[in-house]
């Protein structure tokens, strides 16, 4: 029947229409797109904890697991280190040192000396020179030794009796009664002393070890120095070679500039405090000088550590009247040093702050003790200048000036959007580009 047939086909037109209407609409491409675009299909999903906690929270325990991790993967690098400290000492000692002689070595090397004949004739220079004044220093010591004990019979009996007559008013039993007890304190650990000792024995066997481990080091440094950083820097992911040659070559030239400011400061250090000891006629002024040249390795607490160490020695050995002119003597250094030299010569080679400085110490003295003190402010200057570099030219260009990020010479006043254009193919005003960071623009040469 007509009816039945027609009713039929308009039934299943509003099927059909009814099952259009709930399918989800295709995704049309916009007209400036060539290629079309599969459908998008929209999924709710399902519900978990996190919905129910703020933002803020979900922020923080996000930051909490990774600042756990960053935790974690420091204590095992230092664990690491620690383990593998006789090796890992000499390594930085002898880097160091290479960042004070490599500009003699490629001095020689750009007149024409072969590579290796100029790591050699520094290396055995400096050796000269080192071993010289450990000589004089010695012979000093041993010229000096029998003045040097009865100064320090008459220096302590004139403390003694400066104890008893000055502001203290201490009576003759009290002072005998505290030497008895130190007498006392150093029977009873005896023990103690001897395996401290046996334990210096070990300690000297692995400063000989390390001693020509830096020597070997050493040499390699100033011989292959560009090649190593070169090899290091292609075991790493081909995006990240050119800009980490780069940061390295600025925070290799942070680092000599570092070291050469800090012998500078040290060297006016012990020349000052020595002259006021030779010219008061304390004993060992040319040690104590020496000692507070190496102090001042330290910065801000070495020099007036190893200055406590010469008022103490003029204490004992001249009276407390020079005493306290010696102590005047290394406070007016300290106060050139602090004013003066720290601002006019360090102050151009790295931009940290004194509680930087301060904090970084007193990290590297509880986490390695004397070295880990002597390393931390170069290594917070290296990592200062390399983070700069990397924060601000990702890619790995020049910066504008040539200069290494992070120093005094970089705050001039210029704003980003006036900067002029780098031009990658000039080299540094420093010095040569390191190999592998000359043709920016290809990224081929460390590949």
């Amino acid at each position: 029947m007509v009816w039945v047939d027609t009713a039929r086909q308009r039934a299943r037109a509003r099927l059909a229409a009814a099952r259009q209407d709930r399918a989800v609409p295709p995704f049309t491409a916009a007209p400036e797109l060539d290629e079309p675009v599969a459908a998008v299909t929209l999924v709710e999903r399902a519900p978990s904890v996190d919905d129910g906690l703020p933002r803020g929270v979900r922020t923080a325990g996000a930051w909490a697991w990774r600042i756990i991790l960053f935790i974690a993967a420091a204590y095992l690098l230092i664990r690491v280190v620690s383990a593998l400290r006789v090796v890992v000492i000499p390594v930085v000692v002898a880097l160091l040192l290479a960042a004070m002689f490599e500009p003699v070595a490629a001095a020689l090397r750009r007149r024409g000396m072969n590579r290796s004949l100029a790591a050699g004739l520094v290396l055995v220079t400096a050796l000269i020179v080192v071993f010289g004044g450990l000589a004089l220093i010695v012979q000093t010591f041993i010229a000096q030794l029998d003045d040097l004990s009865a100064q320090v019979s008459d220096g302590l009996d004139e403390v003694q009796s400066w104890l008893a007559r000055g502001p203290l008013h201490l009576t003759q039993t009290q002072l005998s009664d505290g030497l008895e007890r130190l007498r006392a304190s150093i029977t009873d650990n005896q023990g103690a002393l001897t395996s401290g000792a046996l334990s210096t024995a070990t300690t000297l066997g692995e400063v000989l070890a390390g001693f020509f481990l830096v020597l070997f080091t050493l040499f390699f440094y100033l011989r292959d120095g560009a090649q190593i950083w070169t090899f290091i820097c292609r075991l790493l992911p081909r995006g990240a070679r050119i800009p980490a040659a780069r940061a390295g070559h600025y925070s290799w030239h942070t680092l000599v500039s570092y070291v050469r400011a800090t012998v500078l400061v040290a060297f006016v250090d012990a020349a000052g405090i020595g002259i006021g000891l030779a010219v008061l006629g304390v004993p060992l002024a040319l040690p104590l000088a020496a000692l507070v040249f190496l102090g001042a390795f330290i910065p801000v607490v070495g020099a007036t550590l190893t200055g406590a160490v010469a008022v103490l020695v003029a204490l004992v050995t001249v009276g407390p009247v020079k005493a306290l002119i010696v102590l005047g003597v290394v406070i007016a250094v300290q106060q050139l040093e602090g004013h003066v030299l720290q601002p006019l010569i360090m102050g151009r080679a790295v931009a940290l702050h004194p509680l930087a400085v301060i904090l970084s110490i007193a990290t590297g003295v509880l986490v390695a003790g004397i070295i880990g003190g002597l390393v931390a402010v170069p290594l917070l200057a290296v990592l200062n200048t390399a983070i700069r570099y990397l924060f601000s030219h990702p890619a790995g260009e020049p910066t504008p000036d040539r200069e290494p990020p992070g120093t005094e010479r970089l705050e001039a006043p210029m704003a980003d959007d006036d900067a002029p254009p780098a031009d990658d193919d000039a080299p540094p005003a420093d010095g040569p580009e390191p190999a592998g960071t000359r043709d920016i623009g290809q990224r081929s040469a460390l590949r």
